[in-house]
């Protein structure tokens, strides 16, 4: 492999691995690796369960704690069914952008942190320089855990953690968290003329969706917490995406299914809605089963993430405002592992190139600007360890 290579270099290669959350991750860490091993890095992996993808970390510089992490993942979105006009798996360059999936997320951050890893080999860091790279961000956020847990018990303790998701690099203290199950309502069928005697899964199911409007609709009416003002909106929502069930027009439905998601504000426990949903639920299955005792409702859960929860003067955001300039507040609906770290006791802020808008888009793009202040960002940093 070739030695030096330029965050843009680094990123043609990123790219043109198709990291689709549901494939494999593995070429490309290979490739990471043979990059970092050729910088004198030496990297390690975590494998999955299925053993087809692999988390990968590696430090740089003496082993002491109060260094920085550099968190990134290396799973993408689907390109299925979008219009691209170029291919998604070749970094293209037209009109001051670069376009290909992932480019802005998030590989672009990830471009960069790796050539910060290898510029950082040769400096003479007074803390160390971690870099954690995940798979399966796209899907939940849960797998990023064993790659918290591992790097707290192998490497020395970092006082801050940077989150590349992109925010056109601001300084993102905060975020929801989100909590989703899969819901499988079980009927009972007779002819629609019959109707009492029966138990429609889509009616129930249609009453458990109408509890989550209930919900938004009481709190999208409260007082914002000082926690949640800074949202938009203020205020944990529940929404129902998908919905699937019924055989005919002239049947009560023996089944339904969807899928509900619960982005709350930080103050508020993901267990305490999980513990609501689950008793409306139960209401709902003791009123079916009166009519039919093979009837109910089946909830899985899917996926539950903290919230980000904004620390201010912690070391983290500290960090970021002092090499980006920038002190202003902001916050996003939208979720990371950025809060598995903090979760478990490091000091985290989100902040990498790039517009959240053009994640997951058909012609995803970074544009050349904000790789290179990107990379700027990254020297203030190196300069920071070194100091």
């Amino acid at each position: 492999m070739q030695k030096d290579l330029t965050p843009r270099d680094i990123l043609t290669g990123l790219v043109s691995f198709p990291t689709v959350s549901r494939d494999t991750n593995l070429p490309l860490v290979d490739w990471v690796e043979a990059y970092l091993d050729c910088h004198g890095i030496r990297s390690r992996r975590i494998m999955s369960p299925c053993g087809a993808k692999a988390h990968l970390y590696a430090q740089v510089g003496p082993d002491v704690d109060g260094g920085t992490i550099l968190s990134g993942h290396t799973d993408v979105v689907p390109v299925d069914g979008q219009a691209w006009t170029t291919d998604p798996w070749t970094l293209t360059e037209r009109d001051g952008k670069l376009f290909g999936r992932g480019a802005c997320d998030m590989k672009g951050f990830d471009a960069l942190a790796l050539h910060a890893m290898a510029r950082a080999s040769k400096r003479d860091l007074k803390r160390p320089l971690q870099l954690a790279l995940s798979f399966d961000e796209e899907v939940g956020c849960a797998a990023v855990i064993d790659l918290v847990e591992t790097m707290r018990g192998e490497l020395p303790k970092a006082r801050e953690v940077l989150v590349g998701e992109p925010t056109m690099m601001k300084v993102v203290s905060g975020h929801k968290g989100g909590l989703g199950y899969r819901v499988h309502v079980r009927g009972f069928e007779v002819h629609s003329s019959l109707l009492p005697y029966g138990v429609s899964a889509i009616m129930q199911a249609a009453k458990l969706i109408d509890w989550a409007n209930q919900k938004n609709a009481e709190n999208a009416a409260r007082t914002p917490s000082e926690l949640a003002a800074p949202f938009h909106p203020p205020f944990t929502t529940l929404h129902v995406g998908t919905i699937e069930g019924g055989t005919a027009h002239n049947i009560t439905a023996k089944d339904c299914r969807f899928f509900i998601e619960f982005r709350f504000v930080p103050g508020e426990s993901p267990e305490d809605w999980a513990s609501a949903f689950k008793a409306r639920a139960a209401e709902l299955t003791a009123e079916m089963q009166a009519i039919h005792p093979d009837t109910g409702i089946d909830l899985v859960r899917g996926f539950a993430l903290p919230a980000l929860t904004p620390e201010p003067d912690g070391a983290a955001e500290t960090l970021a405002r002092r090499l980006t300039g920038d002190n202003g507040s902001h916050v996003v609906s939208y979720g990371t592992e950025g809060s598995q770290f903090q979760t478990r006791g490091y000091s985290t802020v989100v902040c990498g190139p790039g517009d959240i808008a053009q994640a997951h888009q058909p012609d995803e793009f970074i544009s050349l600007e904000q790789l290179a202040a990107g990379e700027a960002f990254m020297d203030k940093l190196l300069d920071q360890l070194c100091s």
